[in-house]
């Protein structure tokens, strides 16, 4: 309503307007032919000229149809087959999204020759064959769709190799999108889609070459990108130590590794563990001496520990640290061992004692049982080896176990077998089997304690 009215009032101003200059500027129009005249106003005359090229505006290309019949017939019958193929794309689009494969499969495809967009029902209708589990017919409809339009080799190409992704044809989607990669280098796409290709082939030289290109664009969060470039450096950093073939490509990656993952410990480690293993211990003892300034952690100072390059330095540099950490079981540990390298036995044993009052553990009863023992106290040895077994086992699991000897007896033995030794007890003189069994353990019991004595009585003997 409101519009209407203020088409009214528009049309009113512009007549009020166009009445102000017909007044304004007479004038008429006067036309001869030969002895025939013509005279009218201006303005009327101006309105017959306007009229009359409209007219003939028309007239033309009414001619112009009507000498070109078929061309037209072509014209329209065109446009209204790409109108019905809009409306099967839409709709094929609808059932695509819906997850309906097979009907829009079929609508796509139908659509395509006459639409006016074929790249989209062809990319489309390929997704909805793949999703069928019709392969070859998808890669049909992707070669189809690279045919109908010019330049969409990207677009083919990204989707061929999402597609390659989702059947875990790892390598050849790898190889596409390596090939699209040096076309357009800076793809969002691309580089989403190399990252999960690198992912899924191992190719962890090729992952940590690229986070730095996803994080120019902002196409990965910083909490991912640490996560992957951690991996990738970690398995690169195994993959070379455990083959051992040359540990400049070790050294190689720790420079090229980001400032940030130079101090997690466990690639500090890893890097350790590998040039220990490539013969550079020194340069392992450097790393591990400077990370545990930069930051305290128990599995450098174990690792420490294990290292022999100057024994006697190495422990003069951890008995400063154990003035700042005196009770610090992992170093007391570290220092015992140090000590051994040393031969200092009885130093190696204070520390190994000191750890383990602080924190009983069975690695340093372990120790110790072996110092006693190769010291001639095997005692005591034999003390801290049970003691050793006991602290592993509370670290086991906690599974159901016998309770008794019968119990395990009674699992071992099957039932008719011990049916038929409670009938030979009864038919032997009326024993039952049970008092057979028990006098049998008590032999056992009385030979085993025998065998105590002698061994106690050797061991005298021996010192």
């Amino acid at each position: 309503m409101r519009k209407l009215i203020l088409l009214v009032v528009l049309g009113l101003a512009l007549g009020a307007l166009f009445g102000q200059l017909m007044m304004a500027v007479p004038g008429y129009w006067l036309v001869r032919v030969g002895d025939t005249s013509f005279q009218t106003s201006f303005w009327f005359g101006l309105v017959i000229l306007l009229a009359g090229f409209l007219v003939l505006h028309f007239v033309l290309r009414l001619l112009v149809h009507l000498l070109h019949p078929v061309s037209n017939f072509k014209t329209w019958n065109g446009r209204a087959r790409n109108r019905n193929a809009m409306k099967r794309t839409v709709r094929g689009l609808v059932a695509l999204a819906e997850g309906r494969w097979k009907k829009a499969e079929k609508s796509l495809v139908k659509a395509a020759d006459d639409s006016s967009t074929p790249l989209v029902n062809y990319l489309s209708a390929a997704l909805a064959a793949h999703y069928q589990g019709r392969f070859d017919q998808a890669d049909t409809l992707l070669k189809r769709a690279h045919l109908s339009t010019e330049g969409a080799d990207t677009a083919v190409g990204l989707m061929q190799a999402q597609l390659l992704l989702d059947r875990q044809q790892y390598e050849e989607a790898l190889a596409i999108l390596t090939r699209l990669d040096r076309q357009l280098p800076n793809h969002p796409q691309v580089l989403k889609q190399l990252k999960q290709a690198y992912l899924s082939v191992s190719d962890w030289d090729g992952l940590r070459r690229l986070m730095p290109r996803l994080g120019a664009q902002q196409l990965i969060s910083r909490e991912e990108r640490d996560q992957l470039e951690q991996r990738a450096y970690r398995e690169l950093i195994v993959r070379e130590a455990r083959e051992g073939t040359d540990i400049e490509k070790v050294r190689g990656l720790w420079a090229d590794m980001p400032d940030h993952l130079r101090g997690n410990i466990e690639l500090i480690v890893l890097y350790a563990e590998a040039l220990v293993r490539g013969g550079q211990e020194p340069i392992a003892e450097r790393l591990l001496r400077h990370s545990l300034k930069e930051g305290w952690d128990s599995r450098l100072v174990l690792r420490y520990g294990l290292l022999d390059v100057d024994a006697a330095r190495q422990l003069v540099t951890a008995e400063k640290w154990l003035q700042e950490r005196p009770n610090d079981p992992d170093l007391l540990l570290t220092l015992g061992r140090l000590s051994l390298r040393n031969a200092y036995w009885g130093k190696a044993q204070e520390y190994f004692e000191a750890s383990q009052r602080q924190r009983p553990s069975g690695v340093v009863c372990a120790e110790l049982a072996r110092l006693y023992a190769n010291l001639g106290e095997h005692n005591k040895s034999q003390l801290f080896y049970r003691q050793s077994v006991e602290l592993l086992d509370k670290s086991l699991p906690s599974l159901p176990q016998p309770r008794e000897d019968k119990d395990v007896l009674a699992e071992k033995t099957p039932s008719h077998a011990r049916s038929k030794g409670k009938d030979d007890g009864k038919a032997a003189g009326g024993q039952p089997q049970e008092a057979k069994s028990g006098a049998a353990a008590e032999k056992a019991s009385a030979a085993e304690k025998t065998e105590k004595t002698e061994k106690k009585a050797d061991e005298k003997k021996s010192a």
